[in-house]
């Protein structure tokens, strides 16, 4: 989604991304373009009070070691604990719990909304990180 003071991120195989907030990353930030399966693992309340879980498809902006950034219409709650599946350039696979670093929904003044969520990995092995680390070494070159 583009707006005044965002471009869209083009790079499908991966580019490092040049941020003002760079500094302040522990991991350096990759730009993909592509489908991940976020499943909520904390019940979130509908508007009656009942609780519910969401398994939804969602579009991935940028990864990282750490997380990644994603699209979405309807982004989870800061805190949300969430399982994150997404299947690399590379065809490898990978999986992990994470919790939702932070979200937000602005609409723009063409009246375009721009929604999003991090996604902060949690408890990844150094095994299970492998091929994302990996794939983030080949992309960055």
């Amino acid at each position: 989604m583009s707006g005044p003071a965002r471009r869209p991120m083009k790079a499908a195989g991966g580019k490092v991304m040049g941020d003002s907030s760079a500094s302040q990353r522990r991991h350096p930030r990759v730009a993909l373009e592509l489908a991940v399966r976020l499943t909520s693992i904390d019940p979130e309340r509908d508007r009656s009070g009942a609780p519910f879980f969401r398994a939804t498809r969602e579009q991935c902006a940028n990864v990282s070691a750490g997380g990644a950034c994603l699209r979405t219409a309807d982004p989870l709650a800061p805190g949300s604990r969430v399982l994150l599946e997404l299947e690399l350039p590379d065809g490898q696979a990978f999986e992990t719990l994470g919790r939702i670093a932070w979200s937000r929904s602005v609409v723009l003044h063409d009246g375009v909304l721009e929604a999003g969520c991090g996604v902060e990995f949690l408890g990844l092995s150094s095994e299970e990180r492998a091929p994302l680390e990996r794939w983030l070494g080949g992309a960055s070159v």
